[in-house]
This record gives C-alpha cells, structure tokens and sequence, in this order.
C-alpha cells in the first residue's frame, strides 16, 4: 500500500518544473474574448451594411412619362390622391412588404385592325410593277376574307329594316392610353413582367385581344348606319362613330384606357365588283355633276331675276300669305324683276297722266264740241291722219273712182332697200 502511494505521487508531479498551469489558461481565454470581440465587429459592420442595403433597395424611380401603385402584401397603399406615384423619386418597403407597379399612362400606343381586309396571298403583299394584273378570285370566301356590312341605300332613305346590305373592305388604326392606372390594375388582365421585359411592352401585348374584339364589335355597331357611298366618302364621321362606340365599352368594363383616336386608313368595295362600282361612281358623279349645275343654274336665274332676296320671297309667294316681311323683300328686289317694276310703275303713272291729259283736253273741248259738233269731229280727224302720215315710211294715196270697176293696187313685199325708216334715220 505504502509502495502504491509513493508511485501516485511520483506521476503527478509536474513535468516542467518552472511553468504554472493557470497562466496556460489566462492566455488561451485572451486569445478567444479577442476572436469573439473581433468578430462581434465584423458582424456588426455585416449587419450595418445589410441595413443599409436593404433601406437603399428600397428607392424606385417613376419614370416622366409613368404613374405607380404600391402593394402592401398585395393590397393597393395609401387614400386617395395618395394612391397614386407621381414621376420622381419614390422609397417604399422592399421586397416582399411592398411592391411598386409602374404604368405607363403617357405612352401611346398604336394598334392596327386588319379583320376587315381581304386575304391577300404573300406574293400579293410584295411590291408589284407599274402594269401588273392581281388576279383576283371571282367570288369572296368569308372564311378568309374579312369584310364589314353597310345598309341599303333605300333602307337610309325609307329607315326601314331589309335584308339588303353591301360589303366593303376596310383597315382602321386604333390610338390608345391609360388614363386611370387603379382601374386598369383591378379590372384589366396583363401577364407578369420577366427579367429584361418593360412593363409598357407587356400591356401592349396582354390587352391586345380584349382591345381588338371591343374595336370589332364596335365597327360592326357603327358600319350598318351608313351607306357603302358614305362609308367610301366618310373619312371622319364614321371613324368619330366608331370612337364613341369604343370608349363607352372601354368604360362599361371599367377599364382605365382611354381612346385617344380612331383612324380608317383603307376603305374599298369587294375587288370581284371592282367594275361594275366604277361604273356606279362615274354614274354617280354625272349625276351629281348636273345636280350641282342645275342648282347653279337656278341661283343665277334668281338671283338675275330678283336678287339675293329672290329665294326668300320664292318660298314666301309658295305660302300665299302676306304680311310685312313680304313688302320688305318685296321692296328690297334688285335685277330683272326690279326692272319689271320699274318699268311697270313708269307705265302706270304714264297711263293715268295720258288719261287725264286727254280728260282735260276733251273737258275743253266738250263746249266747242256742243257749238259745232262736226267741225270738232272734222278737226280731230285732221289731225289723227296727220300724225299718222308723218310717223310712215311710205305713203301710197288712191284716189276715189266710182263705178263697179275700181282701180288695182299692187304692193311690193319686199321693199326698196335703200328707203330707211325714219326711227333710223333719226
């Protein structure tokens, strides 16, 4: 036993005699609060640094031309005007409590509707020389061919319904924007963004369906109002029509896009009738070529007739009813029918001063008349033929003969023409 406790004291006596075990640990604490303490820094500036990132993700740009929403875990943020992100700089939470939606409200964007248009092969669409013949199929195949139906001339006359229509061919362009981004958030369907797409680029392409049905519908409504010659000659009412049509569905869905403008760049009759329309068209100019010449013609008339008025007293004397305003146009005449009046004014009083001056010379006479009645009728006479005598050219005097066998007179028709007539002479 004795020997046992000798040998355990012998193994734990220290190796190297000199050196404390306590100052082992001492160095060993030192070196690990160091590692500890640098590394608290590190993950501090770490930590700093994150949260400066993570505050600085957080800035967006809304660009001159957009308005942004933000979506607060998927609902839109703030009231009212606030709702909406002006261009500038902007600073919302990042990914994942906030995400900010761009919209490009001054952006306008053009769409071109082809639905209408004829089938045209590929070599069609190339450019053809002067002088080369298309050949065209002789009858329209409505499952290529697009076409748009117009009324009846009679029906726009009579506005009765028929079955009567015509078709022509047309192509429209269709100019759009945004105007309300809530709305067309909530109630329009685009396709998310991926990386390297703009926003604008995906809106033009996700709403493109809904727009070109909304458009066709609304050229169908429009086109049945008008005639194939009004659709032909009708470059801006009808593409006005059609607008109208447009923006009231745009807004019965609450869509947020508005129309800016509507434009009907091509318009033709089916080219299997191309003729037979010329033909219609040159008739129809004629037409209203001599329309035109004929309304001119009867303006000028009017107007040499009676002047300006002359339109306004034709269609008051068409009444049969006077009244002051006819005296004033009445007197307001100029042209041919002034004239008229004129001279028949002037014949009128010439008339009534003869027929006075005539009752005034036979009161005169009537005393001398009473007193020698014959002489007065001999002396009348007298100067009846005297007057008479003196206003002829020529004069041929026969003298009374008695008896059954008279004399013969033998008047030349066709006069000397060297004897003039004293209105010529004088």
């Amino acid at each position: 036993m004795h020997v046992h406790n000798h040998h355990n004291n012998e193994v734990m006596k220290p190796q190297s005699p000199g050196r404390n075990a306590g100052d082992e640990f001492d160095a060993a604490g030192k070196s690990l609060s160091e590692a500890l303490r640098i590394s608290f820094i590190i993950l501090k500036v770490i930590m700093v640094v994150l949260v400066v990132v993570f505050i600085a993700s957080g800035f967006r740009t809304v660009e001159p031309d957009e308005q942004a929403l933000v979506l607060r875990f998927g609902k839109i943020r703030g009231v009212g005007e606030n709702r909406i992100l002006n261009p500038g700089l902007k600073w919302v939470f990042p990914y994942p409590i906030d995400k900010i939606i761009k919209i490009p409200v001054a952006k306008k964007q053009n769409l071109p509707i082809n639905s209408f248009w004829y089938y045209q092969r590929p070599e069609e669409l190339l450019p053809q020389p002067p002088g080369a013949r298309i050949r065209v199929p002789e009858t329209l195949d409505p499952v290529k061919d697009g076409y748009c139906i117009t009324r009846s001339e009679e029906q726009s006359q009579t506005g009765l319904a028929g079955n009567d229509y015509h078709i022509v061919h047309c192509k429209w362009q269709l100019t759009y924007n945004i105007d309300d981004p809530e709305r067309f958030f909530k109630n329009t369907y685009t396709d998310d963004t991926k990386p390297g797409q703009s926003y604008a680029d995906v809106i033009a392409k996700s709403i493109k369906p809904l727009l070109e049905r909304l458009f066709e519908d609304a050229v169908v409504s429009a086109m049945v109002h008008y005639t194939i010659d009004e659709a032909i000659s009708s470059q801006d009412r009808i593409p006005k029509h059609v607008k109208k049509l447009m923006q009231e569905k745009l807004d019965q869905i609450e869509s947020g896009i508005a129309v800016v403008s509507v434009q009907l760049t091509d318009i033709t009759w089916p080219r299997q009738v191309d003729n037979a329309f010329l033909a219609s068209i040159k008739a129809s100019q004629a037409s209203q070529r001599t329309i035109s010449q004929a309304k001119g013609y009867a303006e000028n008339t009017l107007n040499e007739a009676a002047g300006p008025v002359a339109g306004q007293l034709f269609e008051s004397l068409k009444k049969e009813t006077a009244g002051e305003e006819d005296e004033l146009l009445w007197s307001e005449l100029a042209g041919q029918a002034q004239e008229k009046i004129a001279g028949a004014r002037a014949y009128r009083t010439k008339v009534v001063e003869t027929a006075k001056a005539n009752a005034e010379y036979l009161q005169k006479l009537l005393p001398e008349y009473r007193k020698r009645p014959e002489l007065v009728v001999q002396k009348i006479y007298q100067d009846a033929i005297e007057y008479i005598l003196n206003n002829v050219d020529e004069k041929i005097i026969i003298q009374p003969t008695e008896g059954a066998r008279g004399k013969e007179i033998r008047v030349l028709l066709n006069r000397d023409p060297k004897i003039k007539p004293k209105s010529e002479e004088k």
